[in-house]
């Protein structure tokens, strides 16, 4: 699989997926996904749905995810622009469950990030017009969508910003402790 370069984190499941880019004086080209070598990897090739959203600078989106029987993996990048990218682990069996990791997503280098289902996800534009593509595994349900509030004192992620623009459905997102109440009582 020289097609791209695969980096793991402390955090069991998520994988950072660095293709190979052909470059010359025309501009760039590189696969975006290929079944065989992401069922190498271990990740369902069902993608069902197809998501773009388009940010300004200092946008934050999320933390979202969908609970079970709806919860979605998502492979996700940037066209355009450049996001840090955050996700959560919500899974009751992890060792790791409440611990987060941020990655930078940018149209430079192409990285993609592989997060499976049971991970809350958000980003923060950095650039304005950025554009942000995902690939689900699951349709999107509305009774099944969740989220965890950006700023929440028990994670303590640093977004590097102290005013991001969010909105007003994402700012009445609950807790961490919340959540896990929650997600406790389903399972």
């Amino acid at each position: 699989m020289n097609k791209m370069n695969i980096e793991k984190f402390e955090i069991e499941g998520p994988l950072l997926i660095t293709p190979k880019v052909f470059t010359d004086s025309r501009g760039d080209f590189f696969e975006s996904f290929s079944e065989k070598d992401f069922l190498s990897l271990g990740i369902s090739s069902v993608f069902v749905q197809d998501n773009q959203s388009r940010s300004q600078k200092n946008v934050l989106r999320g933390l979202h995810f969908q609970k079970e029987p709806y919860a979605q993996g998502k492979l996700v990048r940037v066209s355009k622009g450049s996001v840090l990218d955050v996700i959560v682990d919500l899974r009751m069996n992890s060792p790791t469950i409440g611990k987060h990791l941020k990655v930078k997503l940018d149209d430079v280098d192409f990285k993609m990030l592989w997060i499976p289902a049971g991970f809350a996800h958000g980003f923060l534009s950095l650039e304005d017009e950025t554009v942000f593509n995902y690939k689900c595994t699951n349709y999107y349900d509305k009774p099944s969508e969740s989220g965890v509030i950006w700023n929440d004192i028990t994670l303590g992620i640093e977004w590097g910003i102290t005013n991001p623009i969010v909105s007003e459905k994402d700012l009445l997102l609950p807790s961490y402790e919340e959540v896990l109440h929650e997600l406790k009582v389903l399972s």
